[in-house]
């Protein structure tokens, strides 16, 4: 669901052909969208003053494959406004003894998702735009800020033109002060989207940089400023976020590129080797 696709434009193209009740219900989601996120067809009908069967059809009109497709695209839409105390609310009946095995399976039913929704094309357009950069600038705010760490480590050892972008002693406009056309922009955020990381986009956007969107939906306000969206599922099973199918995302893409540069990554990690046993950065094999 991209771009000109998402339910807010949905609602808007639909709306001046639709029915009075349509409308009634199009107009409420328009005004009230966090709340009708989580109610069901029946309760939302209610709420309008609708049949359950015209919501279902309201759902359909959109081309939705029924109500439960259009409850997930509200569910994304609201997800970056989540506070942490609703986060916590969402998961708050989880049994104690189920936390374990529940969250680990939403961590792999996310990677499952990012597998099924990842655009293979946009993946391989991503790591030749990289190579092709003249500097590569990985940018990750709050919780994203490992991420963009874990990137900008690996991508070093491969290129000499990395800048790694987050929070710090330097304001983060100053740490794009020289970004410049020729340069590329890889954005990390997920919900609740920063804030700081959408104005950087939109500030290297001027600048006419080419910019690469690492998120979790079309929805994301991050795609406003994006040539490139590559999508990760991150959703939460509280109030922590779910990083497991970003840094795998970002883990095929360091491969990736390390397949199409083999010969002088090769040569670099045997000078890297040697600095490493000459000052002992690692623990030494047994009986080395």
């Amino acid at each position: 669901m991209q771009g000109n696709q998402d339910l807010i434009y949905r609602i808007n193209t639909h709306y001046k052909d639709m029915s009075k009740g349509h409308k009634s219900i199009a107009e409420y989601i328009l005004n009230n969208y966090d709340k009708a996120a989580f109610m069901t067809a029946s309760k939302l009908g209610k709420k309008v003053g609708v049949s359950e069967s015209t919501v279902v059809r309201f759902a359909n009109a959109l081309n939705y494959d029924g109500y439960p497709s259009l409850q997930k695209a509200l569910q994304e839409l609201v997800r970056n406004k989540l506070t942490t105390v609703q986060r916590i609310e969402m998961t708050s009946d989880l049994d104690q003894s189920m936390v374990l095995k529940s969250v680990l399976k939403a961590d792999m039913n996310n990677i499952r998702m990012t597998i099924d929704e990842i655009d293979n094309d946009a993946f391989e357009q991503v790591v030749d735009r990289i190579f092709a950069a003249d500097n590569i600038y990985v940018l990750g705010m709050r919780s994203a800020a490992p991420l963009a760490e874990f990137m900008g480590y690996y991508l070093s050892f491969m290129f000499s033109n990395v800048r790694i972008v987050t929070s710090g002693v330097n304001d983060i406009f100053e740490q794009l002060m020289h970004i410049k056309k020729g340069d590329i922009l890889i954005g990390i955020s997920f919900p609740r989207y920063a804030s700081r990381t959408i104005e950087a986009m939109e500030f290297a956007k001027g600048k006419k940089v080419e910019i690469v969107a690492i998120t979790d939906t079309y929805l994301s306000p991050l795609t406003a400023y994006a040539d490139h969206t590559l999508l990760a599922r991150s959703d939460m099973a509280s109030f922590v976020d779910s990083l497991v199918a970003p840094l795998s995302l970002i883990n095929a893409l360091i491969v990736a590129i390390s397949l199409k540069h083999k010969e002088s990554i090769s040569a670099n990690f045997s000078k890297l080797e040697k600095i490493w046993n000459d000052y002992n950065v690692y623990v030494s094999k047994e009986g080395e």
